[in-house]
């Protein structure tokens, strides 16, 4: 049986469902809000490239080295891509990431409670001992998003991939460990049900 398997995350400003073909046309509108694919530090896919994006996921899930899933917001409403992958199975590990939401959710709840879920379910439910984050060292946002996690920054990878632009990547990693989960876990449900938005 397989460690990671294909599960729906529900939570009061989110849904994560397993990636589909179904919610391409879904996709393909939210990543035309906001423009997402002309970011030069990030990859999100174009509109048009849509198909063969969920192709590339789905065939690392088959593989065993993702969990792609298709973001709901709370109106039931397509709003991104987030998932598992770099999934170390022996090390029970995973790292969240290829996250992309659609510009009219970007600074509400949907980031944090998606995160939630993706966190409770690699600590709570595959046990995991670290889940992992990574970013170019140009995304400024995505940085600070991370960080107002509560992960902890463990290095910089430098000269880490060449972009399909031809510029070198620097990769900035973060990480949460178990032994941090519970004091994460009290933060982002604070900041959910509690904080005043």
């Amino acid at each position: 049986m397989p460690w990671l398997e294909p599960v729906t995350l529900r939570g009061a400003h989110a849904r994560l469902e397993p990636l589909s073909y179904d919610h391409c046309d879904g996709l393909v509108d939210a990543v035309k809000d906001g423009e997402l694919s002309k970011l030069w530090y990030t990859a999100i896919p174009q509109p048009e490239n849509m198909a063969k994006e969920i192709d590339r996921r789905l065939g690392l899930q088959k593989a065993g080295s993702m969990l792609p899933f298709t973001v709901f917001d709370a109106d039931g409403k397509i709003s991104g891509m987030t998932t598992y992958m770099n999934v170390d199975t022996p090390n029970r590990r995973v790292e969240i990431g290829s996250t992309w939401y659609a510009k009219r959710v970007q600074r509400s709840a949907v980031n944090t409670q998606c995160k939630l879920l993706l966190l409770t379910h690699a600590f709570e439910k595959l046990d995991c001992i670290a889940v992992e984050f990574r970013t170019h060292f140009f995304n400024h946002q995505s940085r600070r998003g991370i960080e107002r996690l509560g992960a902890k920054q463990d290095g910089i990878l430098r000269s880490h991939q060449i972009a399909p632009n031809g510029t070198l990547r620097d990769t900035v990693v973060y990480s949460i460990i178990a032994s941090e989960w519970p004091t994460v876990k009290a933060h982002l449900t604070y900041q959910l049900n509690e904080k005043p938005r």
